[in-house]
């Protein structure tokens, strides 16, 4: 399972390690978990919801709203 995890940080720093974290995914990667958290505040998912970045391709919430996901573009 592919997953990273943002739990602790602030917002500008886990914005920074999250786009260096998509640009490092091996290829064949079609899906990451970004896990936010919620119960301690919803500054980081909120930030994960706004955030662009060209591999992916959509956003999924689960049923966990600590969890984001991320679905990657594949080479098409």
């Amino acid at each position: 399972m592919n997953e990273i995890d943002l739990h602790g940080m602030y917002v500008d720093d886990a914005k920074k390690y999250l786009s260096d974290q998509i640009l490092r995914l091996p290829k064949g990667v079609l899906s990451v978990d970004i896990i936010h958290g919620y119960n301690q505040g919803t500054a980081l998912k909120k930030m994960v919801m706004s955030f662009k970045h060209d591999r992916i391709e959509r956003k999924i919430i689960g049923l966990n709203q600590g969890i984001t996901t991320f679905i990657i573009k594949t080479g098409r």
